[in-house]
């Protein structure tokens, strides 16, 4: 949302018609400081809008809903990028707390691309917000407009609406992989194991960084990518260990989760293979196990199967 994705739209100037130049100069000579056209202004305005873009970004990452809609005027309204729309400052306050309860954590970046005053009391300004962590589905650019109005000295939003944009990204091909994004920890036989995944480059990857500390302490620690190949026209994971192994592995999707067949080598250059079964158990569970391994043609019995638990976020 402003990117609950965004913020906002359009406003009318107003255009004094009619006065012969003369009498425009003498009317301009009349009138005190205080009643100088907006340009002789401008500059302070459009500062005061700039930090209220900085308030709303600072009240949004502290996930408060108040604060956020107390820097709407009274009626004003909202529609997100869903084509919700939310008039007045209580109906707007409701949508942002039951944002920030979906979304826990969710941070905000606001970067206006265009500001200018319409009048003494009017403004528009367009831009783009980033969220992070990104939001769940196909990956967008959040874009917004925003009508500013003068409410007794003061720049408040009357107007907000967010522009849904789709972005160049191969998500389509992998969107199955979406329930992965998180923290997962699991512990056996007292070894631990964490595994962090999140998107990267435009949600075109998912990245899993994960690390098994053993009972003794002695720690591995990897990176995985995961993503659609156009060439192989599958998804496909490329591993890369912290004692120099890597391996490719082929991704296949099988009721309730994902089948990977593996091939790589050991640091010491051991050719190894591998069958990985991932299955969904439900929202916050996952059970993971290796089967048919080798390495250097020898093989290795299976692993147990081991059941990761979703961290929940910190709010």
């Amino acid at each position: 949302m402003r990117s609950l994705t965004c913020r906002l739209i359009l406003a009318s100037a107003c255009l004094f018609l009619g006065a012969a130049p003369a009498l425009a100069q003498e009317a301009a000579k009349a009138v005190s400081p205080s009643d100088q056209p907006a340009a002789a202004k401008a500059p302070d305005d459009l500062a005061a809008i700039r930090a209220a873009s900085q308030a709303f970004a600072a009240a949004f990452n502290k996930q408060d809903a108040p604060a956020v809609a107390a820097l709407w005027t009274e009626d004003g309204d909202y529609i997100d990028d869903a084509g919700n729309s939310f008039v007045g400052r209580k109906a707007i306050a409701q949508a942002y707390a039951k944002y920030f309860a979906d979304n826990p954590g969710v941070k905000i970046q606001v970067i206006i691309d265009s500001l200018k005053l319409l009048s003494a009391g009017a403004a528009i300004e367009d831009g783009r917000t980033l969220v992070e962590p990104a939001p769940p589905g196909a990956p967008g650019v959040g874009k917004y407009t925003v009508v500013h109005v003068k409410v007794d000295g003061k720049w408040l939003m009357s107007t907000v609406r967010d522009i849904p944009t789709l972005t160049s990204s191969t998500y389509q091909d992998h969107a199955d992989l979406e329930w992965l994004i998180g923290t997962w920890t699991a512990e056996e036989h007292g070894a631990r194991l964490e595994s962090v995944c999140s998107w990267i480059a435009n949600k075109s990857f998912v990245q899993r960084r994960y690390e098994l500390t053993a009972h003794d302490g002695t720690a591995t620690t990897g990176v995985q990518i995961i993503g659609w190949n156009p060439l192989a026209g599958q998804v496909q994971s490329w591993n890369f260990s912290s004692d120099g192994g890597h391996a490719i592995g082929a991704w296949q999707p099988r009721d309730g989760g994902w089948i990977a067949e593996m091939h790589g080598t050991t640091g010491s250059g051991a050719p190894t293979t591998a069958i990985n079964l991932l299955t969904r158990l439900d929202d916050n569970a996952y059970a993971w196990q290796s089967v048919e391994r080798t390495v250097d043609g020898q093989a290795l019995p299976d692993t147990e199967e081991v059941v990761l638990k979703r961290r929940p976020v910190a709010k």
